[in-house]
């Protein structure tokens, strides 16, 4: 055991916080929630908040150490250098937003401190693909039976309460599976403001946008016959970015920070030169990047040949959008011997999102862009919220392509490991975005911080196991018992304390089930699901 030291360094010497002006904060957070941080037990420790101890009303976020406490966790990923490590017995301080220390064994103080000494702590995750308020209007509907478009678009339709009820829904599920922060390209302005609004009220890490064009306009662009019908869209397109853009400004900044609004172009072959160029000054002006669909399949890649010349990635390139910060979503059909080259040129992160299929789904060409030394990242996209499950899929979806691809592949190939697939979630992610704050567990890190239990049920052996990132191979979302986002705890002991969960799940029931009634009355249930996979 260590004493903490009288000054606790934080992120920048001026921030310098003292033991006692840190200890005298979280007192008085602890006392108007009626927990007193200066309880001991018998052996005269500091009280420890276990999740065990906890009944449900003392879950309630007003009775947790937000912000101010110490976390006691078996195993720790913590970074050293340009690399992480897992370290054993670690304690973690943080104060007020940030990781103010990270220390070996347990630290004496009167700190008030969570037990994750059963459990492994990790950065929280980062997904830089996701469409929030999609995932459960289309889960279990398509499944490479039937087109997901016709619940999307009704979607669109529901009211702003029935739609915050869905986008609530699968926030919270992301929350609960580790996932802190989230590129999200809502599929439209609505959506992005419907986003915008949960992620808000309970203090999640955003970088929000509305998909351009939305999902009221997008099909019949997307399924042209003629590229009349692009060509018609550019005043539409122009309109949707300037809108887009106004509410981006309203929100840039937000919440300390953790609002940081993007530009998002549905994909390459939905726009024209003059529609892009607007997107990238849009995107330019707000200094955060831009998020895309890119090559995501030959109906992509052949539209664009056949308007402009060139393949998706070239034709990119010349128009000036890698010059931002760039994320490609799924790249299915990339030019694997001409886009690497264009992508390492920039800032470019390639996102494979493993269950943008649904359940079964594709492979992407995670592999490929490992070995091009692209930097990379693990995407949830639409249907699947289960950031564990997802880092999951990516390396046993990543292992078969490899496995079966790799002899007759004309590029190298990377077999996928959870190491990678970690390393991808977080620090990936965090080069990515620019920020040496997130993504990692270090003194002025931001204190977005996941614990998931590697020892239980399915998952484990019943202790705390040797080579805990292995155990992730096993594991779920349900697995995650703590997460927190600047210092907040947004789940504590496996349960969401943002919000009331049977209220949340509720809402988003009746909200979905509008969803199904027009859909059953339209006849889209009527028919036997077709085999092999829709188009889109």
């Amino acid at each position: 055991m260590e004493d903490l030291p009288d000054s606790c360094a934080c992120f920048t010497p001026a921030a310098a916080t003292s033991r006692r002006s840190l200890l005298t904060r979280a007192a008085g957070a602890l006392a108007g929630a009626g927990l007193s941080p200066f309880a001991m037990s018998r052996s005269g420790s500091p009280a420890t908040i276990a999740a065990s101890a906890l009944s449900p009303s003392v879950r309630h976020r007003t009775q947790l150490p937000h912000r101010h406490c110490v976390i006691e966790a078996g195993w720790a990923l913590v970074q050293d250098g340009e690399r992480a490590r897992l370290q054993r017995d670690v304690s973690i301080v943080v104060d007020g937003g940030r990781v103010a220390e990270v220390r070996a064994g347990r630290l004496r103080g009167n700190l008030p401190r969570v037990d994750a000494s059963a459990l492994l702590v990790v950065p929280g995750w980062i997904s830089c693909h996701t469409h929030v308020a999609g995932g459960t209007v289309t889960r279990g509907l398509f499944e490479g039976r039937r087109s997901y478009a016709r619940a999307l678009e009704l979607a669109e339709g529901l009211d702003d309460a029935a739609l915050d009820a869905i986008t609530a829904l699968n926030l919270a599920e992301l929350l609960r599976s580790g996932c802190t922060t989230q590129l999200d390209q809502a599929l439209s302005l609505r959506q992005a403001r419907s986003y915008v609004r949960v992620a808000r009220r309970w203090g999640v890490r955003a970088y929000p946008a509305g998909m351009v064009p939305g999902i009221g306009r997008l099909f019949p662009i997307w399924q042209r016959t003629s590229d009349a019908a692009l060509h018609d869209s550019v005043a539409g397109t122009l309109a949707e970015i300037e809108a887009n853009l106004r509410f981006a400004l309203e929100i840039d900044g937000a919440e300390d920070g953790r609002i940081r609004p993007m530009m998002a172009p549905h994909a390459a072959d939905t726009h024209t030169p003059e529609t892009l160029r607007a997107l990238i000054a849009a995107a330019r002006r707000l200094g955060h990047g831009i998020h895309l669909h890119l090559c995501q399949g030959r109906g992509e890649t052949d539209a664009v040949q056949r308007a402009w010349g060139m393949r998706p990635v070239a034709w990119l390139e010349q128009l000036g959008l890698f010059e931002e910060r760039v994320f490609g979503a799924h790249m299915s059909a990339p030019d694997l011997l001409a886009d690497p080259a264009i992508l390492r040129r920039h800032r470019f992160t390639y996102t494979t999102c493993p269950s943008a299929g649904g359940a079964g789904g594709f492979t992407q060409p995670w592999p490929e862009m490992l070995a091009a030394g692209i930097n990379t990242n693990i995407g949830i996209d639409t249907h699947s919220n289960d950031y564990v499950e997802n880092l999951k899929l990516a390396v046993i979806k990543g292992e078969a392509r490899w496995s079966l691809a790799r002899a007759a592949s004309p590029v190298p190939m990377t077999r996928p490991t959870i190491e990678l697939a970690i390393e991808a979630a977080t620090l990936g992610a965090a080069r990515g975005l620019g920020r040496d704050d997130l993504g990692r567990i270090a003194p002025g890190a931001c204190a977005d911080l996941c614990a998931i239990d590697v020892g239980g049920w399915f998952t484990g052996s019943g202790a705390l196991p040797p080579e805990p990132l292995t155990n992730l191979l096993y594991a779920n979302g349900l697995a995650v018992r703590h997460v927190m986002t600047d210092g907040r705890f947004q789940v504590f002991d496996g349960a969401l304390v943002v919000d009331d969960e049977a209220q949340l799940v509720a809402r988003a029931g009746a909200a979905v089930q509008q969803l199904w009634a027009q859909l059953r009355s339209e006849g889209f249930f009527d028919a036997a699901p077709a085999a092999g996979r829709p188009r889109r």
